[in-house]
């Protein structure tokens, strides 16, 4: 069974000018990402749309996500939804499309006690042979995982881990105690990566990682070979990506961040807007300060 770790992108979803899957632009990100040092693909999670897409063009690309990955690092794909049945069928539709790893965030709207969120995850678990993340996000989702069902569902054989994406770094330290040296507990937080490795956990699902992959993929290997300082430094680079991605409904600044970079990866799926005029102005003079921006950008125009 596969143990998640190291540093995954949450990859965004490419739409072309008409709004469709951009096919191109998938695989592209996906060879730069892997060139990157990225021990994984996620697709389908926040900022991957997963909630602006239809099943079929969920399915649609997880297909195109594995053939160009090609077995070398695992595909993370997301098959949450609100009710255990959609969560079921989807699930299986991605383990029949090529995903390696299932994502399953916790059902929202609805606000489930924690019974019902064991029984909701232990029923997906048992309806698939891949491994299972638990994805903790209550700010979007409005209903919080807690740290003693999550320790629970560890005992599942294919629950292997938890995307926390809490922002509250005492609750990445209660998953780690209560879960066992074998569950893998990764920061959905960016801020948090290096702290989170620090405590025993066992990477990052992370959106920074489109932007500037080496970096990102640098704090998890600095980490590994005890250059503490080296890996601090790193995770203060992306604080700056971090708050440029803050701009505007997600996904709309990161797209904005990729689309300027020339990495075409298209406007988000309304009711998303892309960012007004004053952000992106603010973000074309960030990226070009610190030096992400330059005339002959070598991704410029991928896409088009």
């Amino acid at each position: 069974m596969i143990r998640p770790h190291g540093i995954i992108p949450a990859m965004v979803t490419p739409f072309d000018q008409e709004g469709r899957l951009n096919e191109p632009v998938v695989r592209f990100m996906i060879r730069r990402l892997i060139q990157a040092g990225a021990h994984g693909i996620f697709v389908l999670g926040t900022n991957g749309e997963f909630f602006a897409l239809t099943e079929d063009e969920k399915i649609e690309l997880v297909r195109i996500a594995a053939d160009e990955i090609g077995g070398a690092v695992p595909l993370y794909a997301g098959s949450g939804a609100i009710t255990s049945a959609e969560t079921i069928r989807l699930s299986r539709k991605l383990e029949e499309a090529g995903a390696d790893i299932l994502s399953i965030i916790t059902p929202h709207f609805v606000p489930l006690n924690q019974s019902e969120l064991h029984n909701h995850f232990e029923a997906a678990a048992g309806s698939t042979n891949l491994p299972i993340v638990l994805y903790n996000i209550p700010a979007r989702t409005g209903v919080m995982l807690e740290a003693t069902t999550v320790a629970s569902l560890s005992d599942i054989a294919n629950i292997v881990g938890v995307k926390d994406s809490s922002g509250n770094y005492e609750h990445v330290l209660q998953l780690i105690q209560q879960s066992g040296p074998d569950f893998a507990v990764l920061a959905g937080t960016d801020s948090f990566i290096l702290s989170t490795l620090l405590a025993g956990g066992g990477g990052a699902i992370a959106a920074s990682a489109n932007v500037v992959p080496d970096t990102v993929v640098s704090i998890y290997k600095h980490w590994q070979e005890g250059q503490l300082e080296e890996a601090a430094k790193s995770q203060a680079d992306i604080a700056v990506i971090r708050k440029l991605m803050q701009f505007g409904t997600v996904p709309s600044g990161l797209k904005e961040i990729l689309n300027q970079l020339g990495i075409e990866v298209g406007s988000p799926r309304l009711p998303v807007r892309p960012v007004g005029a004053e952000a992106r102005n603010t973000i074309e003079a960030t990226l070009r300060a610190v030096g992400l921006l330059k005339e002959g950008n070598p991704h410029a125009n991928i896409g088009r």
